[in-house]
């Protein structure tokens, strides 16, 4: 009865040990053997804001008969004082997208999840028409099912041309309301020709934040609704090797 999509995105929590700091959203990513956790860069360090947190903690369904048992899975995000993340970067400078392995042996043996994989990667150079309609999976301000644990989805339409990189940047642009906690969510398209597949979704895009323009004035002007949404296919660059 559960949408596989929703069991891709899990709700991330950051720490700086003990301490709670932020949440935000993310999802899984697979490749050959190996389990990927894929977020916002500005998740795992931000500059700018002084976040630095040293663990991430993330939500998972342990018990396939009953959604409304979940356990917290910490993820260290150091060891020996190296940041075990990578990060995205091109030419025009940091992408916002990182990911970490998850050692699967650690995982627990009855987790509910669902992945991403190279088959779901939409290629920048498919078209995909302006004003498509996508969802944006994972959990503003932190909202979500707090009984069943599931994030949440909004309805969103891709606003510029997909695989052209906006303003020479590495995204694409969505239109959809969205909020803080919504960083590092997935944006999917539903996959009409393989539909009898279990997770029939094309994955496009990892969203990263709201865009606005600096000269609106904020009580005249509505904030602009777009958001940017960097290239998935940056996630076979990040998990090779």
């Amino acid at each position: 009865m559960i949408d596989a999509v929703l069991l891709t995105s899990p709700r991330i929590s950051t720490f700086d040990d003990q301490t709670y700091l932020t949440n935000a959203s993310s999802f899984f990513f697979a490749r050959d053997e190996r389990l990927f956790l894929v977020t916002s860069r500005h998740v795992m360090v931000d500059e700018p804001s002084g976040h630095h947190p040293s663990r991430i903690e993330i939500e998972l369904h342990n018990d396939p008969e009953n959604l409304a048992d979940s356990i917290a899975f910490s993820i260290p995000l150091f060891r020996d004082g190296k940041s075990l993340w990578r990060q995205g970067e091109d030419t025009a400078g940091d992408i916002d997208v990182a990911v970490i392995e998850i050692d699967r042996a650690a995982l627990p043996e009855n987790i509910v999840y669902r992945a991403f994989g190279p088959e779901h990667l939409s290629d920048p150079q498919e078209h995909v028409e302006i004003g498509s309609s996508i969802l944006v999976v994972g959990f503003p301000l932190g909202f979500h099912d707090t009984l069943h644990h599931m994030p949440v989805v909004r309805h969103a339409v891709v606003a510029s041309s997909f695989g052209f990189r906006f303003q020479g940047m590495g995204y694409f642009l969505t239109d959809a309301r969205t909020h803080r906690g919504t960083s590092g969510a997935p944006v999917v398209m539903r996959n009409t020709a393989d539909s009898a597949s279990e997770l029939p979704w094309k994955l496009l895009g990892v969203h990263s934040a709201r865009l606005d323009v600096g000269t609106r004035d904020l009580v005249l002007d509505e904030a602009l609704g777009l958001n940017c949404a960097w290239y998935a296919d940056i996630l076979m660059t990040l998990t090779e090797g």
